[in-house]
């Protein structure tokens, strides 16, 4: 059986042939969707990319920072990013909690929210909340795949409409194809890298210090400061997007 943790608590699917599809709807519940299908690239290199820091210190452009804090399981580890906003919005950052799983030859990823006493909010960022977020990988053979991405997120601050209607229209499907784009160039640049370094696929290989889960505990959105942004102007960003 494996457990998975949502806003209203542990969600248990079984390991049945039917899975993926339990565990698709279980992540749509309320949530928003976005997919691309990839007909160049493996489900197993998307699945490196999305756990490869390294790697994506090169495409992502919209990261400041990333970094691993520490591991709970073999698949499951808190980690911290932060991520540039379109001024004069804040820069907004997360403390997550990740798990990951392959599921045959299809791999999933979800995280959440956590808090972490070595890691508190930091002046100059708005701590956003990851209520549920996830990437589920289908193979759709040999070298096709199709990436879903749902997501569940407080970006905290009181934010116009216009700035939240914007990253549903155009962040995150820009985002999607940032993630096809660079899986492309993956491979190649994975065989100049470590290429046999793999911690998310060979836990032997993972050197992260151990967290204990007492630490740890959930990161609730109504705890933490509100930063006013209504006031924003959206003339002044008319001109952000990208194709």
């Amino acid at each position: 059986m494996y457990r998975f943790r949502s806003e209203i608590g542990c969600r248990v699917v079984s390991g049945s042939p039917h899975f993926v599809n339990e565990l698709r709807n279980l992540l749509l519940e309320d949530m928003d969707e976005m997919r691309i299908v990839c007909k160049d690239v493996t489900a197993e290199t998307l699945y490196d990319v999305l756990h490869d820091t390294s790697y994506r210190r090169k495409w992502d452009t919209n990261m400041i920072d990333t970094y691993d804090i520490g591991r709970l399981t073999a698949n499951a580890d808190v980690g911290y990013y932060s991520w540039k906003c379109p001024s004069p919005l804040k820069n907004r950052d997360f403390v997550t909690m990740r798990s990951w799983l392959p599921l045959g030859n299809d791999f999933l990823i979800i995280n959440y929210s956590v808090k972490h006493p070595q890691h508190p909010p930091k002046k100059d960022y708005v701590r956003a909340v990851s209520l549920l977020t996830g990437y589920l990988i289908q193979s759709n053979g040999a070298n096709c795949s199709t990436l879903y991405y749902l997501t569940q997120v407080d970006p905290k601050g009181s934010l116009p409409k216009w700035v939240v209607n914007r990253v549903s229209q155009f962040v995150a499907p820009k985002a999607m194809r940032k993630i096809y784009k660079a899986s492309q160039k993956y491979p190649d640049w994975k065989r100049k890298h470590n290429p046999l370094l793999k911690p998310w696929t060979f836990p032997e290989q993972n050197s992260l210090p151990c967290i204990d889960a007492s630490e740890l505990t959930r990161q609730r959105a109504d705890s933490l400061e509100n930063i006013d942004e209504s006031g924003l102007s959206e003339e002044k960003h008319s001109g952000d997007e990208e194709t």
